[in-house]
């Protein structure tokens, strides 16, 4: 008799894991998604995505290929190791050919240990494959990539091993061209409530509600970020020049080490969202109407930096 319960129990188990499950990559196309369906995905059911959870991490690669691959792209795999990450883990590059002037369009698939990564980084993950699947059919004047990155967390984050780092530092190498590069970050919450938006100290002039998206760039990119602010619609924005610490806080600031010019969108993390590296960072805490209306704002700012004016020829 107690077998017998061993045995069904064993059996209703794998039955759960089964259900459970989320798909390895496949040749067979991935229907498309929506926002909120591509959050729920990376963070309910993959959950926890980074090197100490590499089967998490490799269900969130196959996840983001197969959507990519059903809509018509090819996917190109940077493979490493390195100093702290005994693994192989891979960056995955999509891209749209066009001129030798490449605009680069990113997003960290990765969460910090012990959370499930909604808004940081599923939000952006979910804009970025929103942006690849409706501008597939677009016809651009430059190369447009579409870049998802490992290792961005912790304890990874501005080290050798970082994702983005290991990319921005080979397209130095190779001397590509990147005349633009948005890095896509923690887009999914906001707030109306008076107070619900902080800063950095000394920093005064700006909202206390959080309610916006910022576009946050180094003095460099001042001039991308003018132009990302005058295409884009949607939700309301504000922007922020720096060179400080708290604008490094994503990808873009491996490609600003390597010279090119970079802009994070970002509802601000941590000055805002009282889930981040949380194990309360879940899908249930997003606003996915704002989300969603960030998503099409964006296609504009990628469809102008894809397809320059004749003064930017």
């Amino acid at each position: 008799m107690r077998k017998a319960l061993a045995i069904s129990a064993l059996l209703l188990l794998t039955a759960c894991q089964q259900a459970n499950t989320v798909p390895s990559e496949s040749a067979t196309p991935q229907e498309k998604a929506g926002i909120k369906q591509t959050v729920e995905t990376l963070a309910g059911k993959i959950g926890e995505r980074n090197p100490g959870r590499y089967a998490q991490l490799e269900q969130a690669r196959a996840y983001i290929t197969n959507r990519m691959k059903a809509a018509g792209y090819q996917p190109e795999l940077q493979t490493f190791t390195g100093k702290l990450v005994k693994k192989d883990v891979h960056n995955l590059i999509f891209e749209k050919q066009g001129s030798e002037e490449i605009v680069v369009i990113g997003a960290h698939y990765d969460s910090v240990s012990l959370t499930p990564g909604a808004d940081d980084n599923a939000s952006g993950v979910a804009v970025l494959l929103h942006l690849a699947e409706q501008l597939q059919q677009e016809q651009f004047q430059r190369t447009v990539r579409f870049v998802f990155f490992t290792n961005e967390e912790p304890p990874y984050f501005l080290s050798d091993d970082m994702g983005s780092e290991v990319y921005a530092k080979r397209c130095k190498e190779k001397d590509e061209n990147i005349v633009a590069m948005l890095s896509l970050e923690t887009m999914g919450f906001y707030s109306d409530e008076p107070g619900s938006q902080r800063f950095p100290e000394g920093l005064t002039g700006y909202p206390d509600r959080g309610n916006f998206l910022a576009f946050v760039a180094n003095p460099e990119s001042k001039d991308l970020v003018d132009l990302c602010l005058e295409h884009f619609r949607g939700v309301p924005k504000e922007s922020l020049i720096t060179g400080e610490s708290v604008g490094r806080l994503s990808d873009q600031a491996s490609f600003w080490k390597y010279g090119y010019p970079g802009v994070m969108i970002t509802d601000t993390a941590f000055f805002r969202n009282p889930h981040y590296h949380r194990q309360s960072d879940t899908p249930e805490t997003l606003d996915y109407e704002r989300l969603e209306k960030a998503a099409v704002g964006m296609e504009e700012v990628v469809k102008r930096l894809a397809t320059p004016s004749e003064k930017e020829s």
